[in-house]
C-alpha cells in the first residue's frame, strides 16, 4: 500500500507542473484548456499531434514546452526531399576504426519537434513509427535506445493541400491526442501585441524544470488508481466506435490504452491519486477523434469525426459514482496536494 509520504510527495510534484503550465502558458495566451492537454500527454509519455491553420502558434506552443523543461530538444523541419536517414541517423564508415560508425539522427533527443510533418513523404514518416511507438531505432540489426523521457510534438496544417501527404493511420494512432490551438480572443490577441510586439517570448523563457522531474511526475502518473468500472467504461466507448455506422475505421486497442494513460495524468494533475470517469470523458475527443475515419455518407452530411464521438460519449452509460469505489486500496489524500 502507498504510505503516507509517498502520497505527500505528490504534492510536490503538482507543484513542478505547474510552473510548467505557467510557463508555457505565458507564451501561448488564452489557451489553458491546450497547455493543460500537451502536459498531461508529457506525463502519460504520448506523443502530440497539433493541427490548425497557419499562425495560431503551433510550433510556437511545442518550443514553449520544450524550453520550460531542462532536457533535449530536437527540431525537425519536415520537407519533401527529407530521407528517413535524416530522422534516424546513418551508419558511417570509420577509416581508422575500419568499422561503421552510428551516426544519431534529430530523433535521438527527449522532446522532438516535428514541424509541418505532412510536408514530408510516406517514406519520411514511416521513420518515425519505430521510434514512437517502441522507443528505439533500429538501424544495420543494431538496436538503439531513446532517451528518456521521449515525446515528439508534430505539427500539421489541415488547409493547404498542395505539396502535403495525408499521415496514414499507422502514423495518427501512434499519436495520443489531437489539438486544435485555434483564434485567440480579441483580449487575448490584444495581449499577445504587447507581449510579441517587442520580441519573441521565447528568447525569454527559461526551464523551470528538468528531465528527472519529469521522470518524477511520470512515475507518479504511472501509480494513479484507475477502478474496474473506469476501464469498463473507456472500452465501452472505444468499442462503441468500432460498430458505429458512420464510421469505416474505429478506434484501435492502442487507442483504449492511450485514453486510460491519459486520464491518470489527468487524474494526477488534478491533485488525485485515482482516475474518474470525468477524467475520461473530457480526454475522449482529444485522444479517439483523430484515428476516426468516416464514412462518405458521413463526410457528405457533413459529420466529423469529433461530431461522433460526443455522441458515444452521450449514448454510453457513465459508471454510477454512488456503486464505486474510486479510491480502492488508494486510502484518503493526504492535506496540501492540489490540482493544476
Amino acid at each position: 500500500m502507498t504510505t503516507y509520504d509517498e502520497r505527500a510527495s505528490l504534492s510536490d510534484l503538482t507543484t513542478t507542473a505547474e510552473r510548467v503550465h505557467r510557463s508555457v502558458e505565458g507564451v501561448i495566451e488564452g489557451k489553458p484548456e491546450v497547455v493543460r492537454l500537451s502536459l498531461t500527454v508529457l506525463l502519460a509519455e504520448g506523443h502530440l499531434l497539433v493541427e490548425d491553420v497557419p499562425g495560431v502558434g503551433k510550433t510556437m506552443l511545442a518550443k514553449a514546452l520544450a524550453r520550460s523543461i531542462d532536457c533535449s530538444v530536437q527540431r525537425i523541419q519536415f520537407t519533401p526531399d527529407l530521407l528517413p536517414s535524416d530522422i534516424t541517423g546513418v551508419s558511417v564508415f570509420d577509416q581508422q576504426r575500419q568499422d561503421f560508425e552510428f551516426k544519431p539522427g534529430a530523433i535521438f533527443a527527449q522532446i522532438v519537434i516535428g514541424d509541418e510533418i505532412n510536408r514530408a513523404s510516406p517514406k519520411a514518416q514511416s521513420a518515425l513509427l519505430e521510434s514512437m511507438e517502441e522507443r528505439q531505432v533500429t538501424m544495420d540489426g543494431q538496436t538503439y535506445e531513446l532517451p528518456s523521457p521521449f515525446m515528439v510534438v508534430a505539427t500539421q496544417n489541415p488547409v493547404e493541400m498542395e505539396g502535403t501527404y495525408p499521415l496514414p493511420e499507422a502514423q495518427r494512432d501512434r499519436f495520443m491526442a489531437r489539438v486544435s490551438i485555434g483564434y485567440p480572443s480579441p483580449d487575448a490577441e490584444l495581449r499577445m501585441l504587447g507581449v510579441h510586439g517587442a520580441g519573441s517570448p521565447l528568447d525569454d523563457l527559461k526551464p523551470v524544470a528538468h528531465a528527472h522531474d519529469i521522470l518524477k511526475l511520470i512515475d507518479a502518473v504511472r501509480e494513479v488508481h484507475v477502478a474496474e468500472a473506469v476501464r469498463r467504461y473507456a472500452v465501452d466507448l472505444v468499442v462503441a466506435t468500432r460498430g458505429h455506422p458512420e464510421l469505416r475505421l474505429g478506434a484501435s486497442p492502442r487507442a483504449t490504452l492511450h485514453l486510460l494513460r491519459a486520464a491518470k495524468a489527468a487524474a494526477a494533475l488534478a491533485g488525485r491519486e485515482f482516475a474518474l470517469p470525468d477524467d475520461v470523458q473530457s480526454l475522449a475527443v482529444a485522444v479517439l477523434a483523430h484515428r476516426l475515419l468516416p464514412t462518405a455518407q458521413a463526410q457528405l452530411n457533413r459529420r466529423t469525426a469529433e461530431q461522433i464521438v460526443l455522441e458515444i460519449l452521450h449514448r454510453t452509460p457513465v459508471p454510477d459514482p454512488s456503486a464505486q469505489q474510486w479510491r480502492q486500496t488508494r486510502g484518503r489524500r493526504p492535506p496540501g496536494v492540489r490540482g493544476l
